[in-house]
Order: C-alpha cells, then sequence, then structure tokens
C-alpha cells in the first residue's frame, strides 16, 4: 500500500508545500543565477528514471552555459562553477528545482539518485539485478546518500539502490530523511575528491549528484 499509492500522496503533499514555501527563495536563486552568468536559471538534464524511462531532472544551473564540453566531471576547484553555484551547490540549493520533478510523477523524494542516461553506463548494459533499482521512482536524496554520497563507488551504490528498492517502507524513508537533513547541514560528502570509480573496465568519468 505504501509503496504503491500513499508514497506518491505524500510527494504529491510535500511538493507542493516545498514550492509555496521555497517559492520566494528560488525566485532569488534564479535571479542571482542569471545576474552573474549569461544563460538560464534551469539546468535541465536527461536522466534514467522508473522502469528506465528517460526524463529531464531539473536543477539551478551552477556552471557556465557550455560546461559540459569540458567534461562532466567537476570538483570544488572547477572554474566552470560560477561563484553563486558554488554557494547553492555546497547548501544543495541547486537541487530545489526537483520539488516539480517530483510532483509531475518523474521523481519522489526518497530513491535512488537518477543515473544519467549514458553513464556509469548504457541502460542496456545494465545487469538484470541492478535494473532493479528502476523499479521505483528515482529520488531527490535516498539510502545511498546517506552512505558516503559522492564518494561510493557505482557498483557499490547500485547494490545499495536495490537494498532500498527491498526492503521499502515509510519508516526507512523517514529515517533517510533525517539523514539527509544531518549531512546537509553539516555539508558530509558533499565535495568531490575524485572522479567516481567504475570498476570492470567501465568508463570512469563523473555523473553529477
Amino acid at each position: 500500500m505504501y509503496r504503491h499509492f500513499f508514497k506518491r500522496f505524500i510527494d504529491i503533499v510535500l511538493a507542493l508545500i516545498g514550492i509555496a514555501v521555497a517559492g520566494i527563495p528560488m525566485l532569488l536563486i534564479a535571479l542571482c543565477v542569471k545576474l552573474e552568468s549569461p544563460g538560464p536559471a534551469l539546468f535541465k538534464q536527461e536522466r534514467l528514471g522508473k522502469n528506465g524511462k528517460v526524463f529531464k531532472m531539473y536543477k539551478f544551473r551552477s556552471m557556465c552555459v557550455g560546461a559540459e564540453k569540458g567534461g562532466v566531471y567537476s570538483d570544488n576547484k572547477d572554474t566552470r562553477v560560477t561563484r553563486v553555484g558554488r554557494i547553492i551547490r555546497a547548501t544543495s540549493l541547486d537541487e530545489l528545482p526537483q520539488f516539480f520533478n517530483v510532483l509531475l510523477g518523474h521523481m519522489s523524494f526518497i530513491g535512488p539518485r537518477p543515473p544519467l542516461t549514458y553513464h556509469p553506463w548504457p541502460l542496456e548494459e545494465y545487469s538484470d539485478f541492478q535494473r532493479r533499482m528502476f523499479e521505483v521512482r528515482p529520488g531527490i536524496t535516498g539510502w545511498t546518500q546517506t552512505h558516503g554520497r559522492k564518494d561510493v563507488e557505482w557498483h557499490r551504490r547500485i547494490e545499495l539502490n536495490v537494498w532500498y528498492v527491498d526492503h521499502l517502507t515509510l519508516w526507512l524513508d523517514i529515517k533517510i530523511l533525517f539523514l539527509t537533513v544531518f549531512k546537509v547541514l553539516t555539508a558530509a560528502d558533499n565535495e568531490n575528491k575524485g572522479a567516481t570509480l567504475v570498476v570492470e573496465d567501465k568508463q570512469s568519468v563523473e555523473s553529477g549528484k
């Protein structure tokens, strides 16, 4: 019942509350992004969602326009990141537009983070076990993010995602929510120290958050 109905109901209610509460701050962030760097305030990126369906995930743009041409990996010394971008990345405020992804049904508040369409590898290269992470909506935060966030090797991330799918309950989601709040407030594990590892000869590139 929770997985198939109540979870979605909670997502809709929280998304509406989040948009109402964060509406003015989001407008101010969008204005700051626009004033500092030419280009759109929002960055849209194709990700893999439930059942492997591709959707566009929204974030506030934290890098200069066209930065992806220089590679998708970035760290805290990347000159492509704007001054405003460094602040909203460090505080995770760049993720606020994903409230709209939740409202539209692309995402949930809690779930596996949606990977890029090509990284760590294309959908058709996921094993049957790994594809199980796509049985639920991806989340703004998830079980993996409470176990290291950006420095967890990709095979381990997927194992944690599948574990979440197998053990999904309201109480687990509440636990993840509180752990995430703690990590955001302390900025724990929120700094890239190098490209996220992909073993078994998979290309090692950074996917972003």
